[in-house]
């Protein structure tokens, strides 16, 4: 591999992907709707930043000449049938014919774990059409599909923590919703080997990933990790499922990106974790980091509590 094209490399993930292709000797390119949002991955020497709407065909088909792979991580988290479908079936399928037309055939995507078309949320449901599409294109496929993913700087624990700062109690529906978490560094070291594709027990094209960590949790669990990680660990109320809902519904009202959607719950009536049914991170030759040692270095590395002082002047406005 010399050049990647790196969809959604502006974000959580794509910037640690970014980071380790630049560490591979390899060049990358990072398309964005605004440069301005390429800050965090702009200073990569051998990375280019392109302007570029990723959802428009005739867009991606200037962009892949001259790229030998292209690593696709554009989703999204919270919206309507008609977002999730643009985000995570209708992307996929244009870039799949992007790539077809410009005879740029490697691909690398990254799914989420418990996808199915019959699955309980959108999420899942659209995740998992988005691999169909994908895997009917003939392109050389690889698929990745992360469990809940950690690291610096994650919208996941680091949430929790500073939740935890501010109020006695955290209310919480899903409460034993079971998550394999997986660290940011794990999930994008996944991705290299993929396209590397070399050394490894088993070919990775047209192959399925599971990427998981070493430990299953439930959510209350990992809300108390945070706590006691990240400032201080308060006491989980348990919501029953219809309070949550009605919990959900009230964030989602708010302005901004809700804390936890309705969509969010129901994708938690299925447990993130790993089943066996596809081989997982040490098939690509990664031993996946656990949860417990990675987020002590980055929720407490501030000390106390000053890396919630924006929270709580937010709260104060």
């Amino acid at each position: 591999m010399n050049n990647i094209l790196v969809l959604g490399g502006t974000g959580f993930v794509g910037r640690h992907v970014c980071e380790k292709i630049q560490r591979e000797g390899w060049r990358s390119t990072v398309p964005t709707r605004r440069a301005l949002n390429a800050a965090a991955v702009q200073h990569l020497p051998r990375l280019t930043v392109i302007e570029a709407n990723v959802h428009d065909e005739a867009s991606l088909v200037r962009l892949l000449p001259g790229h030998d792979a292209v690593v696709n991580l554009v989703a999204i988290l919270h919206g309507n049938e008609a977002s999730f479908e643009r985000a995570h079936v209708t992307l996929p399928a244009t870039l799949a014919r992007a790539c077809l037309a410009t005879g740029v055939r490697r691909l690398v995507h990254v799914s989420a774990l418990g996808v199915a078309l019959d699955g309980p949320s959108m999420y899942q449901r659209s995740k998992a059409r988005g691999e169909e599409v994908l895997r009917a294109a003939g392109l050389e496929l690889s698929i990745l599909r992360p469990s809940v993913i950690f690291g610096a700087g994650d919208r996941f624990l680091n949430l929790f923590a500073q939740l935890q700062a501010v109020f006695p109690v955290v209310p919480l529906a899903g409460s034993t919703a079971r998550f394999q978490p997986v660290w940011v560094e794990d999930v994008a070291s996944a991705v290299i080997a993929c396209l590397r594709d070399s050394g490894l027990p088993m070919s990775s094209v047209g192959q399925t990933f599971d990427c998981a960590g070493p430990e299953v949790l439930t959510l209350a669990e990992l809300v108390h990790i945070a706590g006691a990680f990240g400032s201080r660990a308060r006491p989980v109320l348990p919501l029953p499922m219809a309070l949550g809902r009605l919990q959900a519904r009230l964030m989602e009202l708010m302005p901004g990106e809700p804390l936890m959607s309705r969509d969010n719950l129901a994708a938690m009536q299925v447990d993130n974790v790993a089943n066996g049914q596809w081989p997982g991170l040490s098939s690509l030759g990664i031993q996946p980091a656990s949860v417990r040692a990675v987020a002590p270095g980055y929720l407490g590395q501030r000390g106390g509590r000053s890396h919630l002082d924006g929270f709580r002047r937010g709260l104060r406005r």
